[in-house]
């Protein structure tokens, strides 16, 4: 059953793209985690439950997104393997400092909405007004948290 009435070879393009999105926040969420367990330094209060809080945000988006895939009529992507073949960002092997975390979160964030981006342009190209209001939302909520970060960092984005 067609639930989102999309030409089909349209509804491909934007699974591809949603999937690699998919895996994408799986390592992105898994870096999270591991920053929250082992963070340590004179911001540990302030950063664990901000960590906690984006890994727990992550966690329903990577749900919202496999299910949107699932509404198109495709398989998400379910193993490590796979997530790690197809995200664009890259796992951690090292636990840096406090400071490097956060430009390490402000990198995978920026591509995660480059990635967003491209997905609410295919889909909107499609007609696919679903993913796009999903997409949409996650595309703000990362732009504040971002700016967040920005400002804890106190880098004036205004100057280039």
């Amino acid at each position: 059953m067609d639930y989102a009435n999309i030409e089909s070879p349209k509804v491909k393009e934007i699974t591809e793209n949603l999937d690699e999105l998919l895996a994408s926040y799986q390592v992105y969420c898994q870096k999270l985690k591991a920053f929250h367990w082992n963070i340590k330094g004179k911001s540990f209060f302030e950063f664990h439950l901000k960590f906690e809080e984006l890994y727990q945000d992550a966690l329903v988006k990577i749900d919202e997104i496999a299910e949107r895939i699932l509404i198109l009529g495709y398989t998400p992507s379910y193993t490590f393997k796979a997530y790690l073949d197809k995200s664009a960002l890259i796992e951690v092997h090292e636990i840096p400092s406090e400071r490097k975390m956060i430009d390490e979160l402000l990198l995978d964030m920026n591509q995660l909405l480059k990635i967003e981006k491209t997905c609410v342009k295919i889909a909107a190209e499609h007609c696919d007004c679903g993913t796009v209001e999903m997409l949409n939302r996650f595309i703000a909520y990362k732009e504040k948290i971002s700016w967040m970060f920005f400002t804890w960092l106190k880098v004036d984005l205004t100057k280039k």
